[in-house]
């Protein structure tokens, strides 16, 4: 799930590699060079980002929760695609173009109007962080 400002990601790793600060670095590497045109980069960027290469578009961390059982799985799927309402990005999930949310769509697994409409976006209550 790409956000303005962050992403959500549910992987699975290779038995033989859990790196994930190289995988995320990748990533934020692949996604800055496709989208840099649609960002609004900060008029000055760092002597610190400057030499690593950063533009303001990523931080520097990332959170890592490892998935436990099916229903911690589901709750963070569900979560990943509440999250533009959450943030009042779109009224419904289905409104984000950037969301799995329309595979699961296509697959049945949700119907068209799962989350339904919110009109104040504050509230978290259903998948708080």
């Amino acid at each position: 799930m790409l956000l303005p400002d962050h992403l959500h990601t549910i992987w699975t790793l290779p038995e033989d590699d859990a790196n994930c600060p190289a995988r995320w670095a990748i990533i934020k590497r692949e996604v800055s060079k496709r989208c840099i045109h649609l960002i609004n980069l900060p008029e000055e960027v760092s002597a610190s980002r400057q030499r690593r290469q950063e533009y303001g578009i990523w931080q520097r961390r990332f959170w890592e929760h490892q998935i436990r059982d099916e229903v911690d799985f589901q709750r963070h799927v569900d979560y990943i695609h509440w999250n533009p309402v959450k943030h009042g990005l779109v009224h419904e999930v289905v409104d984000w173009p950037y969301s799995t949310f329309h595979r699961y769509l296509a697959r049945g697994v949700y119907p068209p109007d799962w989350g339904g409409v919110v009109t104040d976006s504050k509230d978290d209550t259903i998948f708080g962080e």
